[in-house]
């Protein structure tokens, strides 16, 4: 029995990338025989974050992380987040001697110079000591390991994402939720203001736009644009059906690490308007499922014409197992073992 140990800042409720990269591959990981013992703020007395409420910050001593993990007796240990929790788990992992990972899942270093009035290089001073102290960094797509490599972080590996097709696929047009004039122009994600929801927000296009998601710009922004329909948080079966009710998903993020969306859209059939950037540039590649262009409006208008099914089959080359199968290789690898077989991607950049 393989017992890996993942360590969390980011967690239910939250619903975002990190959270949903996280279940899905410990999913995989069980169904392969693995034993994974989670330490998240759940466990623990959480505080709001200052502007953020909806994400809660652990507060809880060294002992009683220690003790979270030490219960779970792992052989491997995964730190997810360079939060309160991360930290304390690299001390942990440091003090007793064990090989550990991490993940770069966001750009923390911007999002937080978004919101304080804090030097980038400080952040990416404190994030590139996090991750470097242990045996591996895992990262996303090329683009972010070679962004990264070029700021001074070493041992990256590469982890990839997945997508439930069977969830997120084109449904019949009787299934549609949205009663709305039409193309409809969808986005789905944080309504925060990394995401640089304004700038889709903003352009002159026909049809309708829609937003599916919810956090602190929310209520700003309704009021800012009023013809925009904000439908707040959805899942299951709920979001799966709001993707395939759309014509065009629209990403304007320029500070997206991967966009676990774009895979879900594009399952749904769903062709994608988005800047020429890290993620849609990692995950549309130059297929034919969508429209890359600095002019946003343009990348919109223009994937109106893009079939359904190229956007579909592109989503279908991107699996949770194989992703699973990463991370399992990059633990192991991470820990001095040897594989049976050569791992499915290039480990370092």
């Amino acid at each position: 029995m393989t017992r890996i140990t993942v360590v969390t800042d980011a967690w239910h409720p939250q619903v975002n990338g990190v959270v949903r990269s996280i279940e899905r591959t410990n999913a995989e990981l069980i169904a392969m025989g693995a034993e994974i013992t989670m330490v998240t703020p759940d466990l623990f007395r959480t505080l709001p974050l200052p502007s953020y409420p909806e994400i809660r910050v652990t507060i809880s001593t060294y002992r009683r992380v220690a003790r979270e993990i030490e219960r779970g007796q792992p052989a491997y240990v995964h730190i997810a987040t360079e939060g309160p929790l991360g930290l304390k788990a690299r001390k942990w992992c440091r003090r007793h001697g064990m090989p550990y990972t991490t993940s770069y899942h966001t750009r923390f270093p911007e999002y937080v110079a978004a919101r304080l009035p804090v030097p980038e290089s400080w952040l990416y001073a404190f994030v590139r000591r996090f991750h470097n102290g242990g045996a591996g960094c895992m990262v996303a797509t090329d683009t972010l390991a070679a962004e990264l490599s070029a700021r001074g972080f070493r041992n990256l590996m590469r982890w990839g994402r997945g997508i439930d097709a069977e969830l997120f696929r084109p449904r019949p047009a009787e299934e549609g939720v949205f009663d709305l004039p039409r193309p409809i122009f969808i986005n789905v994600g944080r309504v925060a203001v990394e995401k640089n929801l304004e700038a889709f927000l903003a352009l002159d296009l026909p049809g309708s736009k829609v937003v599916v998601g919810d956090g602190p710009q929310r209520a700003s922004l309704e009021r800012r644009y009023p013809d925009v329909h904000f439908v707040g948080v959805k899942i299951g079966e709920d979001l799966a059906r709001a993707y395939a009710s759309a014509d065009v998903f629209v990403f304007p993020s320029r500070t997206d690490t991967f966009g676990n969306v774009l895979l879900e859209a594009l399952a749904s059939g769903l062709p994608v308007a988005a800047y020429p950037v890290m993620g849609p540039l990692d995950i549309l590649g130059d297929s034919d499922a969508g429209i890359l262009d600095e002019d946003l409006r343009a990348a919109c208008l223009g994937a109106l014409a893009i079939d359904r099914e190229a956007a579909r089959e592109l989503a279908l080359s991107f699996s949770w197992r194989r992703a699973a199968m990463q991370f399992l290789d990059n633990i192991r690898l991470a820990n001095g073992e040897t594989l049976d077989e050569a791992p499915l991607v290039p480990v370092t950049v």
